[in-house]
């Protein structure tokens, strides 16, 4: 069997898939977040190596031990950071989450100086908090645990995928190529830490982890609990190994994942490319041979809007919300800006909080409800112009997985702005699928072609509305947003 672990922001999922590739047993544990500062958003690094294992301890019990895997693949949320102390093994921080923007004032700095060009030319990223390089330079300036293990010697910086290989992989700090390159410390072209980029964040490569190829022998995961070791042979960031999941081995193939954020990626190929306008280029996955790259952009707020409706009464489950939005026949005007913590591509306000307008007397829950549902298709569709707006060839369908894809509400709206069909992809959890699909492919025991031909299409949801229809709608979602995304 073939075991993909999906460390994501609310959770992580494990699933065992057979050779088909259907799955064969499942688990989950939720991860918590809390949020300490506005704008911070943390997590307890112990609970993220708890869930790894408890649930892959779980789907072990179900399929009847580890000799019965014969690779396992894992992803991991990509920017979220951790610092441990090498020498004793203790966990020096909280995990700064990918949506914690206190990095801020170290990449407004940066930009005030000139650097953002550069950047993003060594790195395809624009200069953001968001990614993992402000957030491991503000722990060195302002946590005084780091500063006092950086006297020792012994620190250690990293994304959860180190932290993870620290904790169950023997003691070794290693990341891959996709990883590393949403940190803004690896040269896209170079595939290796940038001595210029390193000395602009004020990291020092001694800290940072080894950096190998996503695909190929990465050792033995192991834990007392499990009762023996698993040979571990994909590491990679969730939303890659939800591409390759869904399928997408091929140029201009696309998919979205509809979770905590929204995050659609492109594949682009297998040349550094020089990404659109508003979007990011990173490394979705490597191999000795060489590697494979993706457009991306990334709608920050999406199921955190969900879980705000609920948190606040507006509705008590999130399955609620479709039935909601279709309790109305339209929003009544109201509008809503998903930007919880900042609004991301292709606009990249930071500062950007959530807005709602258009509320009147008359205002019920479906209409806030629906504002919100519709809020994500706009941006999602905002997102996919930045990547096709320069002429660049639209797949003939757009694959989506994630939780929010069981919103049939959402999943038409999506295709109904688009103008695009809409196909689910062959599981909710193509993340971990694809995780899986990496793992067996780095194992020798699958080609990337095979694997494609295990993501059959699942439901399509076919576009009903009209050009000129659709064409009006977002014309006037980009004039209301023009003043929305600038509210604080």
């Amino acid at each position: 069997m073939i075991m993909g672990v999906d460390q994501g922001t609310t959770g992580t999922t494990t699933v065992a898939y057979d050779h088909r590739f259907e799955p064969v047993a499942e688990a989950y544990r939720e991860l918590p977040n809390r949020f300490p500062r506005s704008g911070w958003v943390e997590q307890n690094p112990e609970d993220v190596i708890r869930t790894v294992v408890e649930t892959v301890g779980e789907v072990l019990e179900k399929i009847g031990g580890p000799d019965h895997v014969e690779a396992v693949g894992v992803d991991n949320q990509g920017e979220s950071v951790v610092a441990w102390d090498a020498r004793s093994g203790r966990v020096l921080t909280p995990v700064v989450v990918w949506s914690d923007g206190r990095g801020a004032e170290i990449t407004s700095r940066l930009s005030e100086e000139g650097h953002a060009d550069r950047v993003r030319e060594l790195t395809g990223l624009k200069l953001d908090p968001y990614f993992s390089a402000a957030k491991l330079s503000w722990l060195l300036e302002h946590d005084e645990m780091v500063r006092e293990v950086v006297k020792t010697g012994t620190l250690r910086l990293g994304t959860l995928d180190a932290w993870l290989a620290w904790v169950l992989g023997g003691e070794r700090s290693l990341t891959d190529h996709s990883t590393a390159s949403r940190t803004q410390l690896l040269g896209l072209a170079s595939g290796a830490w940038e001595p210029e980029l390193l000395e602009l964040f004020g990291v020092l490569e001694e800290y940072l982890p080894e950096v190998r190829p996503s695909l190929g022998d990465w050792g033995e995961l192991y834990h007392p609990s499990w009762g023996g070791s698993l040979p571990w042979r994909a590491s990679l960031v969730d939303q890659p190994a939800a591409l390759a999941g869904n399928g997408c081995f091929a140029p201009n193939e696309a998919k979205v994942t509809y979770g905590t954020g929204c995050f659609a990626l492109i594949n682009a190929g297998s040349e550094p490319p020089e990404p659109p306008e508003g979007l990011l280029a990173s490394v979705a996955w490597s191999r000795s041979e060489g590697r494979t790259y993706a457009f991306d952009g990334g709608v920050f707020t999406a199921g955190t809007a969900i879980n705000w409706l609920r948190s606040v009464g507006v509705v008590t489950e999130a399955r609620e919300t479709a039935d909601l939005a279709l309790s109305v026949a339209d929003t009544g005007g109201v509008r809503f800006l998903p930007a919880f913590t900042g609004l991301g591509a292709p606009w990249w306000e930071g500062e950007a909080r959530g807005v709602f307008s258009g509320i009147t007397g008359g205002t019920t829950k479906g209409h806030l409800v629906r504002a919100v549902l519709d809020s994500i298709a706009f941006r999602v569709r905002d997102v996919l112009e930045a990547a096709w707006g320069d002429g660049r060839a639209r797949p003939e369908t757009l694959r989506v997985d994630g939780g929010l894809t069981k919103n049939r509400y959402l999943m038409q709206r999506q295709a109904d702005l688009l103008g695009l069909p809409v196909e689910l992809g062959p599981s909710s959890e193509a993340t971990a699928t694809g995780a899986a699909a990496l793992a067996a492919i780095g194992a020798d025991l699958l080609t990337e072609e095979q694997a494609r031909a295990y993501a059959p299409m699942g439901e399509v949801f076919e576009p009903h509305s009209s050009e000129d229809a659709r064409e009006t709608e977002y014309s006037q979602w980009l004039s209301w947003l023009e003043q929305a995304r600038l509210m604080r």
